[in-house]
């Protein structure tokens, strides 16, 4: 599985943009609802797309298998699983991105809060 940092995001969504032109990447947020509410993105230059983990084996074939996906969580353990399970359904295109919301603040967006 291939990993990303949040300061690596730009690169990677000017790849997805090489590899499937005129398609809008996604980040996959698998944390839970309040988690999101506590800290969230800005989608700038990607769909923000919400989806629990514990709701992914029911809510995933919502993704479309060959778009470029990015899954973030809070510090990047969950959306790992959640990219495994993608990969092993068919999906293609799919990153972790690794340390999470919490390094998004860091590397990305100071004013995203760190919970």
């Amino acid at each position: 599985m291939q990993v990303i940092q949040p300061a690596q995001l730009d690169t990677w969504l000017q790849q997805a943009a090489t590899e499937a032109p005129g398609v809008v990447p996604v980040v996959l947020d698998v944390r839970e609802p309040w988690e999101m509410q506590t800290a969230s993105v800005k989608a700038e230059g990607f769909e923000l797309v919400a989806m629990p983990m514990r709701s992914v084996p029911a809510r995933y074939l919502e993704l479309e298998r060959d778009r470029p996906i990015a899954c973030l969580c809070h510090h990047g353990a969950r959306s790992a699983q959640v990219a495994h399970f993608l990969m092993q359904n068919g999906f293609t295109a799919v990153v972790n991105v690794h340390g999470g919301i919490h390094a998004w603040s860091q590397q990305r967006d100071p004013s995203v809060p760190v919970y």
